[in-house]
Order: structure tokens, then C-alpha cells, then sequence
């Protein structure tokens, strides 16, 4: 989607944005005597955009340094009168890209597919995409060769005739200290004030003229929408609306759910009467349902392109009520938790007695063995290729059994593998999710892992909105990761220091609650109606990146395995990944 363009004429920057787009004000642009600056998404508030597209504008007008990283969701291009900026905040929400030849920027785009050729593809591209299951790309590399992506946090300096200046990572948190020592970190009443007021901050930063919240009954996402009615019911005055979404699911495991989003919706009205709640039907939705248009016509293969049945129907829903921001839940998992890649650093720094009593804990309050935790937290994250090669040996004799998230699938032909680079991409990524210190790279691994967000930007259009995640805040990822492991990790009480931060306002079932029904059944339902679609798919594929990528037969027999449930999770979703490259490459070969 070209929300925003940037193209030389004559040799003088033009840059031009989406009309439709700017009606929705989903894009901004403000000019002053420093230049002009095009804005997609909003920096500072999300109500106050315009503000925010000044302040950004007015920073990087004066010479000098590369000014500080805002808070917000937003990509963006500044033209100022001696250079021009490209950059995007840390959590890299909305995409930025530019095409490059010899060192000069010929043009700037939100969309890669229209600064790429379908014709010039490059192959080591999809290598890291098939490695892991991160939600959106963190990479350099997107699909179309000579396009480079901006990455998220990155400011790109060009000359204002496209020569490429430089490229300069930040960060909109600090870096991250080691957490305090049990005897002089704070509290479990002290961590979660801390975290109450971050949650805060972040959600106020985030909510629009109408919010919409996304409510599934569950602690996180019920406690964004509670601080949303909070922050509301303070400003009575406040001409904002709170928009309450919610799928119904009358049958099936997931209806296991509905008596705590009832509950979830009472208690978020009596703090903000006014609230509009929306129940959308959801009993007939599937996974991979219109697998084709929602794969095939993103901008970038996704891998979370299978679920986009389910969040496509709300989106339409909050759309039609004209909300400007939808916020979830997503990030709570591994953000506001006890990390317990903490195992990890005891082990590395010695204090194996310590290491070893606190996995015990571990594995007591999670209902697991010990040797299972010290594994998935010392032994993985230190030798994370190395272990899931050892689990594919134990766990071998079928296409899906065993496969971890680094390893090749047996599907990915070793031929191809060899020639692209995936040896090398599953190295970077593997650094990628664990690093030096895996229980500092756990919650820069998060912002990629726990949201939707290409879904969400192949929507934005034609709903309004973009999503938003309090949860993967900067301040939010600061806070929890400053936190020591005495004050975060309660024993059979997973997210204590979350439930303890919103204690007065989640009602007690939901902040009881330490088990959530997964969308398990929606999954299988799709596998079961579309399974053999999905398998035509692959057979009738006709791009030639197609068969020299996979062997098709064998991802045939993984969507098999899949439909009479062999697997697991990390295996599925290398699937789900592998399916969505061959609707999006499909689709590229039909053109526009």
C-alpha cells in the first residue's frame, strides 16, 4: 500500500502521499520553514497527530545530531532544506522502504511490491523469512531485489538528490541494565505500580477520538480496555468514544469463553457506561478462509496471514463505526511476565545452585519437569541449533515431527538451501531470538513475534486504523525488563506482576484466571474445510520460484499431517509460513 512516496524529479525531491489515506488522517503532513514532513501513523498522541508530525519535523530541521526517538507508531519522511530523513519508530508497526542502485535512493515507498520487479526476486530473502516464526520481518532484506527495508528505530540519511548518507539505529527505551539484586529491587506492590503507570502512559499515548478495544475475556486484553475506560472516565467532558470488540463463539471449545467476556464487558461499562459494546458472530469463521486473497495480496508474504479470517471480521466491524485505533492485548505474554531466560544468566555467570533452585520453582509452579525447563531456558537459548537438531532426531519419521523453528523443513529443497544462504539465515536468526544474553533479546525478539501487524497495515485503507499494542510500548518493555525475577516470578502464578498492577479493576475470575483456550479448534476447523485447497494450491502452483524453492509433494504430506493434528505449534506455523509464500508468489506471477 502506498501511503507515501518519495521520487526525484529533475533532481529535486518530490514527496506525495495517499489522498484517501490523509482523509482518514492515517497519513500527516505539516510544513514549515525547515521543510516538510509526511507522517503514517502518529508520533506523540494518536489524537494529536498534527503535533506530533510538527515536533518530529522541527527536530530533525536543526542541524546537528540525529535528534532523539519519539514515542508512537509511525513511519516517516522529512524533507528538510539540506537532507532528507527516513526513519521508523522501535516498534516497526508500519513499513518503510527504498530502492537503491550504487549507493543512490531512486524512490521511497510503504509498500515494497511497488518499488520491487516481480521479475528480480531475491532468494535470500524468503531463506530468512522460513526461518522462525516471527509475526513481521526485522531484517534489510524484502523480496524484490535492490529494495531495502528501513528497519525499525533506524533513521536513513539521504542528500537531497538520493545519495545514501548513512544509516543510524536507535532506540526509543534505553538499553536495558541488568536487573536489580533481589535484596535492593523493589517489590511485588512496588513492580506493579511501576508497571500500572507505564500501562498507563501507553495506553493514553494510543487512544484516538473513537477507540476501538479488542476483548477476549483474558487478562491482557481485558486490562488494556479497563485503563481505557479509566482514562476515559476522568474526562468526562472528553468527546472521545470507547468502542468495546469482541468474537462470539457460541460452540466449540472457545464458547469455554464467553461467560468471562461477559463478565470482561460488564465491569469495563461500569467504569464507562457510555462504552459501545460489539459482539461479532464468529462461529463460522476458519483459518485459511479466502487463504488466497489474504496471503496472496499483502504486500510481503506473512506468516500470520492464515488467521486473518478472524481479524479481518472485527477490523470490518470497527471500521463501520468509524473508530481510529484499535488496541490489543498482544505482547502481554512475553512482556509482562517473570523472563525466565533469568535461568540462562545464572547458569552463564556460575551460580548453578541458584540457577537450579529457581528452575525447580519453575518447573513446580508451571506444572513441568525440571530437566524441561532447564532445557527450553539454559540448554536452547545457549546452543539453540544444536538442541533442535537433537530433538528432530528423537522426534523424526515425519514430515512435521520434530521441526523446530530454526531447522530446515523437509519441504525447503537442500539444493535451494545451500544457495541462498538459509545455514546462515537460521544462524542470525536464532542470534536474533536468544543473542549474548537471551533474557535481554526476549523482549526485542517480542515486538516481532507477538503481533499481527502486516495484517493489520494490509487493512489500514480501507478500515481507518491501524493496530496498536500498549503491551510492546518502549516504557512498558523498559519497566518489566528492569525488574529482578524476585519480584515478578510468583510460583503456579504466571503475569503476577500484571494481576497485581490492575488488582482493583479485573474482576476476580478473570484475575484468577492462569489458563486461556487457544484457538486450537479454529485452526483444525480451517485445516478440515480447506485442506484440500490448500494442498491444490501447491500442486497447481505455476511460478518457477515455487518448485525450486520446495519439494511440493512433501509440504503436501505436512498439510496431511496437520489435518489429522501430528505436530505442534512451532511446526504449524513453519507450515503456515511456507503455504502463505506459495499464495503470495502465485499471486505475484498474475500480475497486477
Amino acid at each position: 500500500m502506498d501511503a507515501l512516496r518519495l521520487e526525484w524529479a529533475g533532481g529535486a525531491p518530490r514527496l506525495q502521499t495517499a489522498d484517501v489515506m490523509a482523509r482518514q488522517g492515517l497519513v500527516t503532513t505539516v510544513s514549515s520553514p525547515a521543510g516538510t514532513a509526511a507522517v503514517v501513523g502518529w508520533v506523540g498522541s494518536a489524537r494529536d497527530r498534527v503535533t506530533g508530525a510538527r515536533g518530529l519535523l522541527d527536530a530533525y530541521g536543526r542541524q546537528g545530531a540525529v535528534p532523539p526517538m519519539p514515542a508512537g507508531d509511525y513511519a516517516a519522511v522529512v524533507v528538510c532544506r539540506d537532507r532528507i530523513f527516513l526513519t521508523r519508530d522501535e516498534q516497526a508497526r508500519i513499513p518503510l522502504f527504498f530502492r537503491e542502485t550504487g549507493g543512490r535512493v531512486s524512490a521511497v515507498s510503504t509498500s515494497a511490491r511497488s518499488l520491487g520487479r516481480a521479475g528480480e526476486l531475491e532468494p535470500r530473502y524468503f531463506c530468512r523469512y522460513l526461518t522462525g516464526n516471527t509475526a513481521q520481518p526485522h531484517t534489510d532484506l524484502t523480496p524484490f531485489t535492490g529494495v531495502h527495508r528501513v528497519l525499525g528505530g533506524e533513521v536513513v540519511e539521504l542528500s537531497l538528490t538520493g545519495q545514501l548518507g548513512g544509516r543510524t539505529p536507535r532506540r526509543a527505551r534505553p538499553a536495558t541494565e541488568a536487573p536489580a539484586s533481589a535484596a535492593d529491587g523493589p517489590r511485588l506492590d512496588e513492580a506493579a505500580q511501576a508497571l500500572r503507570q507505564a500501562l498507563e502512559s501507553a495506553v493514553g499515548r494510543r487512544m484516538g477520538t473513537t477507540t476501538a478495544c479488542h476483548v477476549s475475556g483474558g487478562t491482557d486484553s481485558t486490562g488494556v480496555a479497563l485503563l481505557a475506560a479509566r482514562l476515559l472516565a476522568a474526562a468526562p467532558d472528553d468527546a472521545r468514544e470507547l468502542v468495546l470488540l469482541a468474537g462470539r463463539f457460541s460452540r466449540g471449545e472457545l464458547a469455554a469463553e464467553q461467560p468471562y467476556l461477559d463478565l470482561a464487558l460488564e465491569e469495563i461499562r461500569r467504569y464507562a457506561p457510555g462504552a459501545c459494546p460489539v459482539i461479532v458472530d464468529a462461529d463460522d469463521v476458519a483459518d485459511f478462509d479466502d487463504f488466497r486473497h489474504h496471503a496472496g495480496d499483502a504486500d510481503e508474504p506473512h506468516a500470520h496471514a492464515f488467521r486473518a479470517p478472524f481479524w479481518s471480521r472485527l477490523h470490518a466491524v470497527a471500521a463501520e463505526l468509524g473508530c481510529d485505533t484499535l488496541l490489543t492485548g498482544c505482547g502481554a505474554d512475553p512482556i509482562a511476565d517473570a523472563n525466565p531466560l533469568h535461568l540462562h544468566r545464572l547458569a552463564r555467570t556460575g551460580r548453578l545452585r541458584q540457577m537450579t533452585r529457581q528452575a525447580r520453582a519453575w518447573a513446580e509452579g508451571s506444572e513441568r519437569g525440571l530437566r524441561d525447563v532447564v532445557h527450553s531456558y539454559v540448554v536452547q537459548p545457549t546452543l539453540p541449533l544444536t538442541a533442535e537438531r537433537i530433538t528432530a532426531l528423537s522426534r523424526g519419521g515425519t514430515v512435521l515431527g520434530g521441526l523446530g523453528t530454526f531447522t530446515r523443513p523437509r519441504w525447503l529443497r537442500p539444493a535451494f538451501a545451500r544457495a541462498h544462504g538459509f545455514r546462515e539465515a537460521r544462524i542470525a536468526e536464532s542470534r536474533f531470538v536468544f543473542g549474548r544474553r537471551p533474557e535481554q533479546s526476549l523482549y526485542d525478539a517480542a515486538n516481532y513475534v507477538a503481533a499481527p501487524d502486516p495484517l493489520s497495515w494490509h487493512r489500514a485503507g480501507q478500515d481507518g486504523f491501524f493496530l496498536s499494542h500498549p503491551f510492546l510500548d518502549p516504557e512498558v518493555v523498559t519497566t518489566m525488563s528492569r525488574l529482578p525475577t524476585a519480584a515478578t516470578f510468583r510460583p503456579g502464578r504466571p503475569k503476577a506482576v500484571l494481576r497485581e498492577a490492575l488488582a482493583d479493576l479485573l474482576p476476580a475470575p478473570i484475575r484468577g484466571r492462569t489458563v486461556k483456550v487457544p484457538f486450537d479448534d479454529v485452526y483444525a476447523r480451517g485445516l478440515r474445510r480447506h485442506g484440500d485447497e490448500l494442498i491444490d494450491l501447491c500442486c497447481s502452483a505455476q511460478h518457477p520460484l515455487i518448485t525450486e524453492m520446495f519439494d511440493v509433494e512433501t509440504l503436501c504430506q505436512a498439510v496431511r499431517e496437520a489435518q489429522l493434528g501430528m505436530g505442534d505449534a512451532h511446526a504449524w506455523g513453519r507450515m503456515n509460513s511456507s503455504l502463505a509464500l506459495v499464495a503470495w508468489l502465485e499471486r505475484l506471477s498474475a500480475g497486477p
